[in-house]
């Protein structure tokens, strides 16, 4: 199979750290048009000017920003067809007794998990419906499906979340030929939270974890990346409301 993004225009978000630029450098490789966005000025900028993407600096969770980010694009190019939410994380946020839990702390993991998800599928599926053409993909994670590594239970409960939003923007657009996945991945060294989680387990605790997992290797940016290039694909049509997990045989 050989899959092609020619024609495309297409919006990866979280593209200052290594899942989005992975998912942003492929969709380039195989002929979209790509912009890039995320919180971070310096990152996302730099990323761009280097491999030749159109940089938004955006915060997901407002949206009227994440408006004005797809009507941009959308007064530029035409249209947009691909949709990649791979903003989120952890918000520098580590596990903590429930107890010790703020309002704010909540509510930031689930404004950059869910909200800039879902406020970014609204501003784009209107675009998408016109065309009769929009993948949406969105970057879940292992937590989504089963209790968090990170100990974080906002991140926990936001990651889950995304799933059911997902699965129900599936069956809203599906009859405009629109789908919209996820991707679960597993443990990726990714990004400095990641590499801060890595580093807390120690000696045995990593080797613990490779050992869970079936092919006795941690993932890559590249692996979470080719899951996303086949949702986007034409030859993914009739693949909606679908969580891939991509995590070695863990789950």
């Amino acid at each position: 199979m050989h899959i092609r993004h020619d024609g495309r225009i297409a919006l990866v978000t979280g593209a200052a750290q290594g899942i989005g630029q992975a998912i942003a450098k492929g969709l380039r490789d195989g002929g979209a048009k790509v912009h890039v966005a995320d919180l971070d000025t310096a990152g996302v900028s730099g990323f761009a000017q280097s491999h030749g993407f159109t940089a938004h600096v955006l915060d997901v969770s407002d949206r009227s920003a994440a408006a004005d980010a797809v009507r941009a694009i959308v007064a530029r190019e035409g249209h947009v067809d691909i949709l990649v939410n791979a903003a989120g994380g952890v918000r520098g946020q580590v596990g903590r007794p429930i107890e010790d839990i703020g309002e704010d702390d909540w509510r930031a993991i689930f404004q950059a998990n869910v909200d800039g998800a879902f406020w970014l599928a609204q501003a784009a599926t209107p675009a998408m419906r016109r065309a009769g053409f929009g993948r949406i993909v969105n970057i879940a994670s292992g937590a989504g499906l089963r209790p968090s590594l990170t100990g974080i239970q906002a991140y926990t409960a936001a990651k889950h979340a995304l799933v059911g939003l997902t699965r129900q923007l599936s069956q809203d657009l599906g009859r405009f030929g629109i789908t919209c996945n996820a991707v679960a991945p597993g443990f990726v060294r990714s990004n400095p939270s990641t590499e801060r989680q890595w580093e807390s387990y120690g000696a045995e605790g990593q080797a613990r974890l490779i050992e869970s997992i079936h092919t006795r290797r941690l993932g890559t940016a590249d692996d979470i990346a080719s899951a996303v290039l086949f949702l986007t694909s034409e030859q993914a049509s009739w693949v909606s409301g679908q969580i891939l997990s991509v995590d070695g045989g863990r789950s």
